[in-house]
């Protein structure tokens, strides 16, 4: 064992006789083992976000969607569906057109956006979280099938099975009238199951029927596209956007949804921030024990330096000091984060159904359990930031004790 580190243990040994100095090391490793392990968790509860919605949000929300200024459609769709599918970033496209209207129900009316696809083994495969496979079955047989989320059904009070009425508004270009809405009866053959708003405004119907009754001629509104990575969405939309020759609009789930993202991110720079502070202010209680330390060890300081001892070896044994009290509250704080945030998950469905409290509603967030996922760089950043903190803490009292002058210490 190096000899730094044997006196730099035989001082912390020394430290417990004196009650003062062993809380006030305790303390220090305590406040930078609670850092680490609120700091880890708290990433891992935004990795669990962040995960959720990339997977199960993205699933139902397209990436990327492009479509036509004309209400006839996109022309010639299905060479241009052809061309991006080409394209290695591009998981699929798929046709699509919107109705936008209301759906009534007895006296009851609800805003909608019925999306109609192609009933294909990608969408179905896309919407396999959300959508059960028998309500395609269904709306495959049924040409006014509608599959419709689950808060608008349960606010509704219909259910598979039940007939609603779709009201479409029609535009008169030509004066300032107002016209009657077009009336279709559809029946609801499934429901979508995602969260959040999404549930309380999306529906899928056939695309054959949504371009029969929007008088799209081409066949399809627009193009709906899904990448490997859903971050590249607004520079390969934007990409094949502009090479359309008819005017069309683009859109991604940036602009559509990206504000839950956003907040995520912003939610963990704060608490990076915000923890590592709190890491900071229990490293000063490490300052504090070794500048007591010092102040009690200056005799054994003076003989060391007596005895030919530099004031490079005397500064490693309080560096090394302060780097074990970091690395205890570190290992410790870092070792209850990966034992208890795998079990994070189950511990508070539990106490929901205890307590009969729902802390993550699915009728404002897009799930209704909280969420986690540990990745080891979080780890590897946090052990790093106590390590760096704890030596940082360590210097000025490791030089402080590097100026003790034997003279006086000993007289």
């Amino acid at each position: 064992m190096p000899l730094s580190l044997l006196i730099a243990n035989r001082f912390r040994q020394s430290q417990k006789t004196s009650g003062y100095m062993s809380f006030m090391s305790f303390s220090s490793i305590a406040g930078i083992g609670l850092g680490c392990f609120v700091l880890i968790t708290l990433l891992s509860i935004m990795n669990g976000f962040e995960r959720e919605l990339t997977q199960k949000l993205l699933s139902v929300i397209p990436h990327g969607e492009i479509y036509s200024v004309s209400d006839k459609g996109i022309q010639n769709w299905r060479s241009l569906q052809r061309d991006i599918q080409s394209d290695e970033r591009v998981s699929t496209v798929t046709p699509f057109t919107q109705i936008t209207g209301l759906i009534q129900s007895k006296a009851q009316l609800k805003p909608v956006a019925l999306s109609g696809i192609e009933l294909t083994s990608a969408n179905r495969q896309l919407l396999s979280l959300a959508v059960k496979p028998e309500a395609f079955e269904r709306l495959a047989q049924s040409k006014y099938g509608v599959i419709l989320g689950t808060a608008i059904a349960e606010e509704l009070d219909v259910g598979v099975g039940d007939s609603l009425d779709l009201l479409i508004p029609q535009p008169d270009m030509q004066s300032v009238r107002i016209t009657a809405p077009k009336r279709i009866k559809i029946e609801i053959v499934g429901l979508l199951s995602l969260g959040g708003e999404a549930d309380a405004k999306l529906g899928f119907v056939n695309l054959a029927m949504a371009s029969e009754e929007l008088d799209v001629t081409h066949g399809a509104k627009g193009l709906r596209v899904t990448l490997h990575d859903p971050f590249l969405a607004r520079e390969v939309i934007r990409q094949y956007g502009y090479y359309f020759e008819q005017a069309v609009y683009m859109s991604d789930w940036t602009i559509t949804h990206g504000h839950i993202f956003q907040d995520i991110q912003l939610v963990r720079t704060v608490v990076y921030i915000v923890l590592t502070l709190v890491i900071a202010v229990a490293c000063f209680n490490v300052i504090s024990t070794l500048v007591m330390a010092v102040k009690a060890k200056q005799s054994a300081i003076a003989i060391l330096i007596s005895m030919g001892a530099t004031p490079q070896f005397i500064q490693r044994i309080f560096l090394i000091q302060g780097l074990t009290n970091g690395f205890i509250g570190t290992a410790i704080g870092t070792l209850l984060a990966v034992l208890m945030v795998p079990q994070l998950s189950s511990s508070i469905a539990w106490l929901e159904r205890t307590l009969g409290v729902k802390m993550l509603s699915s009728d404002i967030y897009f799930i209704d359990f909280l969420p986690t996922e540990m990745q080891r760089g979080d780890i590897i950043v946090t052990v790093a930031i106590g390590m760096t903190l704890s030596v940082l803490a360590s210097i000025y009292p490791a030089r402080r004790a590097a100026r003790v002058q034997p003279a006086e210490a000993l007289h």
